[in-house]
């Protein structure tokens, strides 16, 4: 926290917002679709390219905060299975972009201790793509902050199929296939996030209320937050805003709060005292 706050101007909006959260209740693990920059662009009657090159801005953004507020991990659905289906030219567009922050964003990663992974069917690449997406991730291999997770060619559903997949596969290599059991843990741990927090804050913005097939498995418990904000106007406060609006909700993992007991009738009845819920 004090790494963000450092780098804010005190008394200014997102100053004030980053000193009401709490420290020790923040996300290990928040999950962002970034939607609407093709709606971005219409609106000001410029070509969608414009509005994915204005949506780089946001992800330095989000990718610096989370890391100066210690979130474990962070995955940013760039690129789904889905996008194939988009124009040739979009679609170009978006590699392009990708990589274009992968040669240039190294540097700030480094700086910033900042770990690169990537999720979803990358053996479906490009070669020039792979390349230099497993040049940067190897440049930070080394780094022991946030991971971030940049899901390219991703779908949760093809994540799932994988992870059986490739539990199948062990237990076909290890002679073992006729023993073999899925469970839960099983299949978690051959996810592609496995040995990571499960996300606990879900973003989207946009206003759109679906996942869109993403982290189907991992978001089972997560905190929904949606915001209108186009995924080129999610600036800091917005971010910090997401944050503020998860602290405040109750999360009880499918169970229910107790409710105090009743004192018995001679017994003194104490003050209530509020206590902050976890």
């Amino acid at each position: 926290m004090q790494a963000l706050l450092q780098t804010l101007k005190p008394g200014s909006p997102e100053w004030v917002l980053a000193r009401s959260l709490d420290p020790a209740r923040l996300p290990a693990h928040i999950g962002v679709i970034m939607d609407g920059n093709g709606r971005w662009a219409n609106s000001r009657s410029l070509p969608r390219a414009a509005g994915h090159k204005a949506g780089v801005e946001p992800v330095r953004m989000t990718v610096e905060t989370c890391a100066q507020l210690n979130v474990h991990s962070l995955t940013l659905y760039a690129f789904s299975v889905e996008n194939w289906k988009r124009p040739r030219t979009e679609v170009e567009t978006l590699w392009r972009l990708l990589r274009y922050y992968l040669r240039k964003e190294v540097a700030h990663l480094m700086q910033n201790n900042i770990r690169l992974w990537a999720i979803g069917r990358l053996d479906e690449l490009s070669v020039e793509i792979r390349k230099e997406l497993d040049s940067a991730i190897a440049a930070t291999s080394g780094n022991s902050g946030l991971i971030l997770n940049l899901a390219i060619n991703y779908g949760g559903r093809s994540e799932i199929v994988d992870a059986v997949n490739r539990m199948i596969d062990e237990a076909r290599r290890a002679g073992r296939l006729d023993e073999l059991k899925v469970d839960e843990d099983a299949l978690g741990n051959h996810l592609y996030t496995a040995g990571q927090p499960e996300p606990d804050l879900l973003i989207r913005t946009s206003g759109e209320m679906r996942i869109s097939n993403f982290l189907l498995w991992q978001i089972a418990y997560a905190e929904l937050y949606v915001t209108e904000t186009y995924w080129p106007d999610f600036n800091r406060i917005a971010l910090l805003e997401a944050l503020k609006a998860y602290q405040k909700r109750d999360r009880r993992f499918g169970g229910i709060r107790q409710a105090p007991a009743q004192p018995a009738a001679d017994e003194p009845v104490l003050e209530a005292v509020s206590l902050p819920t976890r």
